[in-house]
């Protein structure tokens, strides 16, 4: 009894001097993920995170069923493919109309899912929205006029264009199965703005691609404070409710205190609303006739910065198949949304874990249906 006491003192004692260190945000680390037998941030942790609500509108609006909807089967090789990487929604839109969709491991068309770093494109949509707005005068605005942690040396050459492209020079280590990193510390800590305001620029700004979620944390935190409204607020005013999306969506914030949301992921929802605003961007920025976001910005975003990157653009992934362009948004684990816009197709999938082939998995699936609808 008496050592059972001593090594529950000491256990305390520990947990207590971890939390008072600098790597204190381990500790609720180590309960909400690594706690529950995961090894990263996993797709259904928005339930255990304090989240906002983005607000849809009164008029919401159903995808049209294509006139082959479900009625060809995925090929008995994706077949095994979507079980092994647990995948938990697919989905092939076709000329604005849904040809098919799956459901798995007890996800169904309303379940929400964390994006994860595809919110990093509703972010870098919502700098677009604030330079037309003029909350932003441009790409070019300095990150320093709105943060003096970033108006000296090297740091007030940053802009909010090199934030959204990935170009920052931002003192950050992207990884995530490490508990001891800064990505790792910026999903448990209770003050996003301060860690981010510590940390430095120590590379030259809009020089080359590096991606670093600290990038659109930053943006974020910046369009925050030159729109005078919180993230949640602003996307829904702007993009949720004019593109007429289902369901209400959740986002991940730093707490309840400072409600910062985490602007590099966590946007919860389900697979048609996430289609929805990959259709405004395959669009051209047009909803139903209504110019909801600068066509010029759309372009700017969906094509690369840097020569030597042809891989990103502003805010998005981009891709080739079969020579079409194809753009996409891009999350942990898995998490896509493809657009192929001259073959007017929208991709879906939402799963646990990623596969050695990226989204290729994905994108073969849905062209070699879209080949068979051509032939009926």
């Amino acid at each position: 009894m008496k050592s059972a006491l001593i090594s529950l003192s000491v256990l305390v004692s520990i947990i207590t001097l971890l939390y008072l260190s600098p790597i204190g945000y381990v500790i609720p680390g180590v309960f909400k993920i690594y706690g529950t037998g995961h090894t990263t941030a996993f797709l259904d942790d928005y339930k255990i995170f304090d989240n906002v609500v983005v607000k849809n509108g009164s008029t919401k609006s159903n995808w049209d069923h294509h006139n082959l909807y479900n009625q060809i089967p995925l090929s008995i090789e994706f077949d095994s493919i979507i079980k092994k990487y647990k995948t938990v929604a697919y989905l092939i839109f076709y000329k604005d109309s849904l040809l098919h969709e799956s459901y798995y491991l007890g996800h169904n068309s309303n379940s929400k899912s964390n994006s994860f770093s595809m919110a990093k494109s509703m972010v870098t949509a919502m700098l677009g929205k604030a330079i037309e707005q003029g909350h932003i005068s441009s790409i070019d605005q300095k990150v320093g006029d709105f943060y003096d942690e970033f108006s000296q040396g090297i740091a007030s050459k940053l802009t909010v264009g090199d934030l959204a492209s990935m170009s920052s020079g931002l003192d950050w280590t992207e990884k995530y199965y490490s508990p001891v990193n800064i990505t790792t510390e910026s999903y448990f800590t209770k003050d996003l703005e301060k860690l981010l305001l510590s940390r430095k620029i120590t590379g030259q700004p809009g020089k080359s691609f590096k991606y670093l979620s600290g990038n659109t944390q930053l943006l974020g935190m910046v369009i925050r404070k030159a729109t005078g409204k919180s993230l949640s607020d602003y996307f829904s005013k702007n993009f949720w409710i004019p593109i007429e999306a289902e369901e209400e969506a959740l986002w991940q914030i730093d707490g309840i205190k400072n409600k910062m949301e985490k602007a590099f992921c966590c946007f919860a929802s389900n697979g048609k609303d996430f289609a929805r605003f990959a259709k405004l961007f395959k669009n051209k920025g047009r909803w139903n006739g209504q110019q909801i976001i600068d066509s010029s910005f759309v372009n700017l975003s969906l094509n690369p910065r840097f020569e030597n990157s042809p891989n990103y653009g502003y805010g998005w992934w981009l891709t080739n198949k079969n020579n079409e362009k194809g753009f996409l948004m891009r999350g942990h684990l898995g998490q896509y949304v493809i657009v192929f816009p001259k073959s007017d197709l929208i991709i879906v999938r939402l799963g646990h874990k990623k596969g050695p082939k990226n989204e290729s998995y994905y994108i073969d699936e849905a062209f070699k249906m879209i080949s068979d609808v051509k032939q009926h």
